[in-house]
């Protein structure tokens, strides 16, 4: 059977999926969308595969073997997916629910937080660049964008599906806990009185990355062991977040290495 109509049930329901956060979260699960996406899902936590019509017909029998999708004709899973150039399969996957534990496994817990970050796009590759740089987890205020927006979840480059992450409504409430597991806490700032490379990371450290337009607040800042800044020259004020916590994050997995 091959759904041929936007008005069905099915594609209703994966529209909203697509759109609300709501309705992603009531039914604990989210989009993934893409050929590689889907080969890296974890199959445990495939709900469902919806495929566009020439895909099945092109590689359908290789492709998904041992599942049983739901076949879309090809305009139907154009007006379901957030691409301009869809790749003719998308699935639904359970989300992933971690605790802080979770991301202070290790010996030295190198970990983000992110602080009301808002560009889907930044945390996205935050979230992938993490995950080559090494790091053990990500926080996030809840203020922050959803994880699982769609443009988020692409930006990820499946790295959702192995980077822990946590949301907690205030990063400075859970500070004290990171003390007490010997993490030291680094601020980006401009005001910092020392450059991130001159301090040492082999032990347990996180890093603090701000708003995009507005920074770090005050009382996360003022939280921090320490202030770094990365040097800027030209006309710079700063980085794109994304970039600035890179150069964070790969200057931890240089000491480390």
């Amino acid at each position: 059977m091959i759904i041929t109509s936007t008005s069905n049930p099915q594609v209703k329901e994966l529209l909203q999926l697509r759109k609300k956060a709501k309705a992603r979260d009531a039914q604990d699960v989210f989009l993934v969308e893409g050929l590689k996406m889907f080969q890296e899902a974890p199959r445990e936590r495939v709900r469902k595969v919806y495929v566009a019509e020439s895909l099945y017909e092109q590689r359908g029998q290789a492709l998904l073997a041992g599942l049983e999708p739901v076949i879309l004709e090809d305009r139907v899973f154009a007006a379901v997916s957030d691409t301009r150039t869809p790749q003719g399969i998308l699935c639904v996957v359970d989300q992933y629910h971690y605790v802080l534990e979770d991301l202070l496994g290790s010996e030295a817990p190198f970990l983000l937080i992110l602080e009301d970050l808002q560009d889907p796009g930044n945390v996205g590759t935050i979230l992938r660049t993490a995950e080559g740089a090494g790091a053990d987890g990500i926080i996030l205020s809840r203020k922050s964008v959803d994880l699982y927006n769609p443009k988020t979840i692409r930006s990820t480059m499946g790295s959702i599906y192995r980077m822990p992450f946590l949301y907690v409504d205030r990063p400075a409430e859970i500070l004290p806990l990171l003390k007490e597991r010997g993490v030291r806490t680094c601020a980006a700032h401009l005001e910092g009185a020392r450059f991130y490379d001159e301090e040492d990371y082999r032990t347990g450290c996180a890093f603090f990355i701000g708003n995009e337009g507005n920074g770090l607040s005050g009382e996360l800042s003022r939280a921090a062991d320490v202030r770094i800044r990365i040097p800027m020259y030209g006309k710079l004020e700063s980085l794109n977040a994304a970039v600035a916590a890179s150069i964070l994050m790969y200057e931890v997995c240089r000491q480390r290495r």
